[in-house]
């Protein structure tokens, strides 16, 4: 009853000790001329691109890309006015967006860039006693104006739930089990995904300028966004 009681409270205690772990490889120095040239103000982001085999990835990634963007001082169109839109004009269907033409669609809503997002990871690994949960999805902003491409980035992260040491190795393991297993049962993607689109957006160097209407840093940041690297 004691080792029982021991675990339960193991279990409990986890809760807290649950970690989040970015596996982001080093991005590339991006040159900020072409954006800079463009200095969209409004951004079109589009139905992602689904290359996994989650039928839900799509649907809960669109439910957490526009707010970061917005943020970095963007003027983002409503996801899901925008979906509607799309199907009304033929569009409905992921692939059929992402081959269109930027600037087709900037006549259709009025924008100046066009965020197009491809998802390439959304999966739980099980191995043993040991749990993770990946994403990784593919950026590409794009001008309305001239169809060319004004800045792109890859976020890949994993997420791997860790127990606490009780310095009880029976114990210790037995919780990880459970942890592990609540984690592939459940796996938690929707953290991942803020955390990709916040580093996406706003990474010093590697995501977007402060647009217009970020006031207080718009047209400051040029020393963190550089142009001709």
């Amino acid at each position: 009853m004691s080792i029982v009681k021991n675990i339960r409270t193991l279990v409990s205690l986890t809760v807290g000790a649950l970690f989040l772990t970015a596996c982001v490889t080093a991005p590339t120095p991006k040159n900020y001329s072409t954006f800079y040239s463009e200095s969209p103000r409004s951004i079109l982001v589009v139905p992602a691109l689904n290359n996994t085999a989650s039928v839900t990835a799509a649907d809960f990634f669109v439910s957490t890309v526009s707010r970061p963007f917005a943020e970095r001082g963007y003027y983002v169109y409503p996801a899901y006015m925008v979906k509607r839109v799309l199907e009304d004009q033929g569009l409905s269907d992921a692939g059929l967006v992402h081959s269109a033409d930027a600037s087709r669609l900037g006549s259709l809503f009025g924008c100046d860039a066009v965020l197009f997002v491809e998802i390439q990871r959304w999966d739980s690994q099980y191995i043993v006693i040991s749990t993770s949960t990946n994403v990784q999805f593919d950026y590409v902003l794009k001008s309305c104006k001239t169809g060319e491409e004004l800045w792109r980035d890859t976020q890949s992260l994993t997420y791997s739930p860790q127990a606490s040491n009780s310095g009880n190795p029976l114990a210790d393991l037995l919780v990880q089990a459970i942890v592990s297993a609540i984690e592939k049962g459940a796996p938690n993607y929707i953290p991942l995904t803020q955390q990709a689109n916040l580093l996406a957006s706003s990474m010093p160097g590697h995501g977007l300028p402060a647009g217009p209407y970020l006031p207080t840093t718009y047209g400051q940041d040029r020393a963190q966004f550089p142009a001709g690297q």
